[in-house]
């Protein structure tokens, strides 16, 4: 978190949230940041730092989920040497890393019942105590801390504690998902674009197909705006295509018919009915003087007949003809089809 923090959006849900973090960064006092996974609750963080008095000194962020419940404590007061087995030698915590600055916190609601009880007395008093020692530390440090758990709830049931819910919400920002920002999916998208098609040294973005568009403003986004980002980035990838608007958006990269724990079954063989409907009109095989032309022509003709038959939609046409959504793109464009096929 060295870079300052790039917020893309204009959804008045979005821009709320923003506003309210901006107003309470200049206030010394404890923020409470609420959000699913992937809506941006760290960039709102470090905005947090970066308008406030303390943007000077250090922001530090610590995942509390990342971490063993028998080391979290050890990572945020620190400890002595000798504190337990393999302390050789003693090291400041976390709360003395940031003195003068911000403390990030996110997955706050994973702290044990003991970590919470010491975090409750920095936040009260200012002072920590490092394992093995009985010497109290004072430090200057603003907190921001995260979740995407219901605080409130976890109190009410006694999994939180509630003294320290009521110090670390002074001011509470709820970043909204992304599928109530949906006048930001496209401008989202768009950024993460430009910036992929640098990283891969393409000229330039030229964008996504209408198709490729409504696919992106109609997914649910689970993962919200990190989802995005990584969809935009793989498909543009997989694309490869530097001049052509991104015309396939690829959702799930563990999408494979041979993905483990799926059952592929073979293609059904060909009867006299069935391929009626996508072979076209039988050649007179006694006259070819050229065997790859012809096999070329039949192709073509195959393809041309099975997009028809389904409409132009090349993921129906890829199962009609048993094949994989990229060995049938690989097919029309060896036939030059593939510019004239819509996605």
């Amino acid at each position: 978190m060295q870079s300052p923090a790039t917020l893309v959006g204009q959804s008045s849900a979005f821009l709320d949230a923003v506003e309210r973090a901006s107003a309470a960064a200049a206030l010394n006092r404890p923020v409470l940041v609420i959000g699913e996974r992937g809506t941006g609750k760290e960039l709102i963080a470090e905005r947090l730092h970066r308008l406030s008095p303390r943007w000077g000194g250090p922001l530090v962020a610590i995942n509390c989920a990342a971490l063993p419940e028998n080391l979290i404590d050890a990572e945020l007061f620190g400890y002595e040497t000798g504190a337990f087995t393999g302390a050789t030698r003693g090291r400041p915590g976390r709360f003395e890393d940031a003195d003068g600055g911000t403390l990030f916190l996110d997955e706050i609601a994973t702290l044990s019942p003991a970590a919470q009880e010491r975090l409750l007395r920095v936040v009260e008093y200012g002072e920590l105590t490092r394992l093995g020692s009985n010497r109290a530390i004072r430090v200057d440090v603003r907190i921001v801390a995260a979740t995407n758990e219901d605080l409130p709830t976890l109190a009410d049931a006694h999994k939180f504690r509630a003294d320290l819910l009521d110090r670390l919400s002074f001011e509470v920002v709820t970043l909204p998902p992304l599928r109530a920002r949906l006048e930001d999916i496209g401008l989202l998208a768009g950024h993460f674009g430009r910036r992929m098609a640098v990283e891969l040294g393409w000229p330039g973005f030229a964008g996504f197909t209408r198709a490729a568009a409504d696919a992106l403003l109609n997914h649910p986004w689970p993962g919200n705006v990190r989802e995005l980002k990584n969809v935009v980035e793989r498909s543009l990838y997989r694309w490869g295509e530097a001049t052509q608007a991104v015309g396939h958006i690829v959702f799930d990269a563990f999408d494979s018919p041979w993905r483990p724990g799926t059952r592929v079954l073979a293609p059904a063989p060909l009867t006299a009915a069935a391929p009626q409907s996508l072979a076209p009109a039988p050649v007179d095989l006694s006259h070819c003087s050229d065997l790859r032309a012809a096999v070329a022509n039949h192709e073509r003709d195959i393809l041309a007949a099975a997009l028809a038959k389904c409409r132009h939609n090349q993921r129906a046409t890829a199962t009609a003809l048993a094949l994989t959504y990229d060995q049938l793109r690989h097919a029309l464009k060896r036939h030059n089809m593939l510019e004239r096929t819509p996605t």
